[in-house]
């Protein structure tokens, strides 16, 4: 694709990083076709294609964003699919954000989307300030109805039960009594740990088992990616006190990886090293964090699964995050890790399309994310399971709420096969 930036403007670092990506973009249209919302919308300005050109225009005339360019942006999942359709290795997740954070500092949205976003990049990285809130949710569920549609989804989503915080979430090391072969840190997160708690616990019970110290960081916390996807600056001051946490906790006795079981958030963990790449002061340790970063299941590839002590056999459809898929390039391990555990994986059908979750878009376009869950949940009891697993607490609660099939963690799968309870929703 050509551009038309001025010398001005590529002087810009993010510029230049966005004109790279621009230029080598060949306009084929092949992520249209792994596109969700090309899939349920059918408009181009709804594609990558379509909003790489939404992009351009308003990065190379430097102008505000508008309302037509917000709205097909704001579409967009984030979900990655078309970066492992595309033949041209277009970084489409880089000039993404970047258009995200231009539209931020640029557009005035109307307000009660001005104050949606504000309070959802406030409260939901905030685990005290999140779990408060979900117990108000609870209490205003039965009156949702008379608030406006824009306000409905939070509401809906809240769950009749919250779990009680858990004590291994704190900072401390957990070690088992033998000699142990890897020291890792493990990222607690902020929404997963007051949602599913006991994800983190099966974690450590996995790891400790198989071996592993345990560092539970002094401030690490939410990897950032919520407000980054957002747009908001403070995504970056998030992530930064994870990279002083874990450089720290190196400094102390090492580390051998940083381990992360949400995969949205592995995929931004990940990404550290380019987000921080012109930092004089955090661009080394960021891209050594990057580098140690580690999804649960690719950490466990690795160090190869135990043979399973529990009696397992039972019928899983996978379901593949789209940032584990598609962010992270992890595909295999997962399924072959549950295979090891003795359980049947079953590959449902369009499993490269995302099931609307997509941190908090469920949040801000509930239709086309209601959409998304409905065509993904059809397509997983098509392979008639007996329980769905992912390795993205984003995609398992989306999914929860609009099936009656137990939905769990990957870990909490192989941490029950290898000696640890079973998961709390599954039937004996």
């Amino acid at each position: 694709m050509q551009t038309n930036f001025t010398p001005a403007q590529l002087a810009d670092p993010d510029i230049r990083t966005a004109d790279k990506i621009l230029r080598a973009c060949v306009h084929c249209g092949f992520c249209t076709a792994t596109c969700p919302t090309y899939v349920l919308l059918g408009d181009e300005l709804d594609s990558p294609r379509g909003r790489i050109y939404l992009i351009k225009d308003m990065l190379e005339n430097d102008r505000p964003a508008s309302a037509e360019e917000v709205k097909h942006i704001d579409r967009c999942l984030s979900c990655l699919s078309c970066m492992t359709t595309c033949p041209s290795g277009v970084d489409y997740m880089h000039l993404v954000d970047h258009a995200r954070h231009h539209i931020e500092k640029t557009f005035r949205r109307p307000f009660l989307d001005r104050v949606m976003r504000g309070v959802f990049g406030f409260v939901l990285p905030r685990p005290a300030l999140f779990r408060a809130a979900l117990n108000l949710a609870k209490l205003g569920k039965p009156f949702s109805g008379l608030l406006p549609v824009k306000l409905r989804a939070p509401f809906a989503m809240a769950p009749s039960v919250i779990p009680k915080a858990s004590v291994w979430d704190q900072p401390r090391v957990i070690s088992r009594s033998q000699p142990n072969t890897r020291r890792v840190a493990l990222m607690t997160g902020c929404a997963q740990k007051v949602l599913s708690p006991q994800i983190n616990e099966a974690t450590i019970r996995l790891l400790t088992r198989h071996g592993c110290e345990v560092v539970v960081a002094e401030g690490s916390g939410c990897c950032g990616a919520l407000n980054h996807h957002l747009g908001q600056d403070e995504g970056l001051a998030f992530a930064r006190k994870n990279i002083l946490a874990w450089s720290h906790a190196m400094a102390s006795g090492g580390l051998d990886a940083v381990v992360i079981n949400a995969s949205g958030c592995g995929t931004t963990v990940k990404d550290y090293g380019f987000m921080f790449r012109d930092d004089p002061e955090l661009a080394d340790k960021a891209a050594e964090i990057s580098s140690l970063a580690r999804d649960i299941t690719e950490l466990m590839s690795e160090i190869g699964l135990m043979a399973p002590v529990n009696a397992t056999g039972r019928r899983v459809a996978y379901h593949s995050a789209c940032s584990l898929q598609h962010g992270q390039k992890i595909r295999n391990e997962p399924k072959q890790l549950l295979k090891d555990a003795g359980f049947i994986v079953l590959d449902p059908p369009e499993g490269h399309l995302c099931c609307g979750s997509a941190g908090t878009y469920n949040l801000l376009q509930p239709e086309i994310a209601a959409e998304l869950r409905d065509r993904k949940i059809a397509n997983i009891e098509s392979t008639r399971p007996e329980m769905i697993a992912a390795g993205n607490i984003g995609c398992i609660a989306q999914i929860a709420g609009g099936t009656n099939l137990p939905v769990v963690h990957t870990v909490e799968l192989l941490d029950w096969a290898t000696g640890g309870p079973r998961p709390l929703n599954l039937p004996a």
